[in-house]
């Protein structure tokens, strides 16, 4: 059952995604109802977060086992005594899974209230604080220290300061505010800190905030796949083509054991920077950034900063990061069509790629158009380059409707949010379920995600 509002977007949002949701391989594969239901368990499922937390254990400093145990001990001090299990998962032996524990139907909503954006509450829904930054709006007479209540403005209407709000808005729980009023909208300085630290959210889930920094890393499960299927080696180089913040990066350094060389790229200064401390957080120093465009490496360039772009590797990873699963309304058709165009992403990473090097294509997208289409484009442009079977492949098959076979469809990995019914996690269920199909849930019950792994022949 939903919890939340399902979500809408745009009416020229709205019609692109529905021509792909009911296109015509799907509907004779399904059939109409069928396929107009998954579409709309898809909509409901983009306003609520995933059943689980995952994190990424930082094997290149401690074990699986040890992180696990004060993890365990961690969640118990946020969670007063609550015994939440820290499933270790059988196919992606670095992450740990905890069961997200809502939504709870029984909190109070209190009288003042605060309203964030869309992106800050998908957050809040994921175990984060509220920062400063996030708030939109505040009551009247909020100090610091009162209890109120959080909303979402899933539609993006709340105008910043406003002192009431009667839009549509998504309770995201209970919390005590840091800050007055004047406080948090004080335009003497940048907006920074923590604003309301939540103590009754709607979906239990713990907050990582300088907890075991340097040996966790939240990623979603279909991210950490992607680097496990690229099966990097010591001593390979890897190019990252769109990189930050850094999660792939990472885990690509730490499964080759700081050995080798991670090339990571990214257009914008800043996006770099935080990989660069990403790395040095986690203490991995195989990794290079590059502030610059991945589509225009294919040369070697010296630069002002004597940094070198670099012509080819061993395997190449290419990563597309584009917009998923959110609470967010405010998607506009012209941010579907910018993302869209990935051709010209193909076109320099097999340049770049050495003859049976490996290509590794993803995206937090559930569109055909950057995902199944962007293959089968491919695989007619580039005759060199072939479809590969995936491992460990824990997603469903690719979507029909972009003339793929249904070979090449099982060889491709989408995880579709509407493949699983949509469902709350108690105390009690949670209790009565077994580790197996708490882990079958968990791949399953996450962002929406797509991969595709090619070989480069050795023929041109």
């Amino acid at each position: 059952m939903s919890f939340f509002p399902k979500i809408t977007f745009q009416y020229e949002v709205e019609e692109y995604l529905t021509k792909v949701f009911r296109n015509n391989e799907l509907i004779t594969a399904l059939g109409t109802q069928e396929a107009e239901n998954k579409y709309q368990s898809l909509l409901s499922h983009l306003s609520h977060p995933p059943g689980f937390t995952t994190v990424r254990v930082n094997t290149h400093l401690a074990s699986v086992k040890h992180v696990k145990k004060l993890l365990f001990e961690e969640i118990q001090k946020q969670f007063k005594g609550l015994r939440i299990p820290v499933l270790e998962h059988p196919k992606l032996q670095d992450i740990l899974l905890i069961p997200v524990i809502g939504p709870r139907r029984d909190l109070k909503k209190h009288t003042s209230e605060v309203i964030v954006g869309a992106q800050c509450g998908y957050a809040v829904l994921r175990g984060a604080h509220v920062y400063v930054p996030g708030i939109v709006s505040t009551s009247r007479f909020v100090k610091a220290g009162d209890l109120v209540s959080v909303y979402s403005d899933i539609e993006g209407k709340c105008k910043r300061g406003a002192k009431e709000f009667d839009g549509v808005k998504v309770f995201l729980g209970n919390g005590i505010s840091e800050l007055s009023r004047s406080e948090i909208f004080s335009s003497s300085g940048p907006l920074k800190g923590l604003g309301i630290r939540m103590i009754e959210p709607v979906y239990l889930s713990p907050s990582f905030d300088n907890v075991l920094p340097s040996h966790l890393f939240l990623q979603n499960l279909p991210s950490v796949v992607v680097s496990h299927i690229l099966n990097p080696q010591p001593g390979e180089k890897i190019l990252d083509m769109c990189a930050a913040p850094g999660g792939k990066t990472t885990h690509l350094a730490t499964l080759m054991h700081d050995q080798g060389e991670v090339v990571a790229m990214d257009k914008i200064a800043n996006k770099v920077k935080k990989i660069e401390q990403n790395a040095e957080l986690l203490q991995l120093n195989c990794i290079k950034a590059f502030c610059y465009d991945g589509t225009k490496a294919l040369s070697v360039e010296k630069r002002e900063d004597k940094q070198e772009t670099v012509l080819l590797f061993t395997s190449l990873f290419s990563e597309l990061l584009c917009h998923g699963g959110s609470m967010s309304h405010a998607l506009e058709l012209e941010v579907v069509h910018v993302i869209m165009n990935c051709f010209i992403f193909y076109s320099f990473a097999v340049k770049l790629l050495k003859p049976g090097g490996v290509l590794v294509y993803s995206t937090c997208t559930i569109t055909l158009s950057e995902n199944e289409e962007q293959v089968a484009w491919a695989l007619k442009t580039f005759p060199c380059l072939q479809l590969h079977p995936q491992e460990p492949h824990v997603g469903g098959e690719g979507m029909k409707g972009a003339g793929l076979s249904l070979d090449q469809l099982k060889l491709l990995q989408r995880f579709d949010p509407s493949a699983v019914t949509l469902q709350g996690m108690d105390i009690t269920s949670l209790q009565d379920s077994r580790e197996d199909e708490l882990i079958s849930l968990a791949n399953k019950d996450c962002i929406g995600f797509f991969i595709a792994k090619f070989i480069k022949s050795n023929s041109k």
